[in-house]
């Protein structure tokens, strides 16, 4: 009895061990095997075997890229200016070793680095050169964090700065100086479209002036061609009928009402050839006088 009891222990033990010999490693992670108290070797990725007892592993090390967001930090300028910058840095441990050995804690060395160096960068700029030079603030500060890491076995890949928040006096000031500057703006577009409307305006009068004048002188030729042409016709048919003194005398006289009837005519003045005209329509109008026998 007492056999098979041990010999049941001892099973138990056996199975114990083989379990705790036995470790997984997930995708994208590392452990570390301290072997009696020292580094031995680093577990990656899938299956692998340690002594119970002898062999410790280290907690599990994240190897993908990883998003810190730290708490805005107050930075002076160069003019003395107090900001609040709030930055987010992706960086990824290529060396779980030296992340484990060479820093105790490799979030907070990397926060206050960031924090650090944002100072000397942000104290040598001031407040208008800071807001719109974020490209090249995020450019130095990876420098130098990834310079700075790179013992700790991290890869800095990108630092972003999310805000930027001057005073809020300063804020005051920019924002009525913006405002300033659009109402400058718009007095400026507003002017210069009046005096454009103003321009086309006035070369709209001339050229409709023009296009008046050039047509009151193209209908006072055609006006002029057409009373030339009558005129033309009028002696053409004169000169064809061949007229006799007689029928140009009856002509004068009928003509002569005419002229009579306009309302402006106060004095009607009776052309001296009138007597002459009357004359020669008397004697074609007198009968012919028979010769005496």
């Amino acid at each position: 009895m007492e056999a098979v009891i041990v010999g049941i222990v001892a099973a138990l033990f056996a199975i114990v061990l083989v379990l705790s010999s036995v470790k997984i490693v997930p995708q994208a992670r590392a452990r570390l095997v301290e072997r009696l108290g020292r580094y031995h070797r680093t577990l990656n990725a899938g299956l692998s075997l340690v002594i119970p007892f002898i062999d410790r592993l280290t907690p599990r090390i994240d190897l993908r890229e990883q998003v810190v967001s730290f708490p805005p930090q107050p930075v002076i300028t160069e003019d003395n200016l107090v900001v609040s910058i709030d930055s987010v840095i992706y960086f990824q441990v290529t060396d779980p070793k030296a992340a484990t050995y060479e820093i105790a804690n490799y979030l907070t060395g990397i926060e206050q680095l960031t924090v650090t160096t944002l100072r000397n960068v942000i104290g040598s700029m001031d407040l208008e050169e800071t807001l719109t030079s974020r490209d090249s603030i995020n450019a130095q500060l990876r420098g130098v964090l990834d310079e700075a890491t790179g013992k700790w076995g991290i890869r800095v890949n990108r630092v972003e700065i999310k805000a930027i928040e001057p005073p809020h006096s300063v804020q005051e000031s920019m924002e009525k100086q913006m405002r300033a500057e659009r109402d400058r703006r718009a007095a400026i577009l507003t002017a210069e479209g009046e005096k454009q409307a103003a321009i086309l305006t006035a070369e709209g009068a001339k050229t409709a002036e023009i296009l008046r004048a050039e047509g009151d002188a193209q209908a006072a030729v055609l006006r002029a061609q057409g009373e030339s042409e009558a005129i033309k016709k009028v002696v053409e048919a004169i000169h064809e009928a061949k007229p006799d003194s007689h029928v140009l005398a009856y002509q004068y006289l009928q003509t002569l009402p005419e002229i009579a009837q306009g309302t402006a005519n106060k004095v009607w003045v009776i052309p001296s050839e009138f007597s002459g005209q009357v004359a020669h329509l008397a004697d074609a109008l007198r009968p012919p006088t028979t010769p005496a026998p």
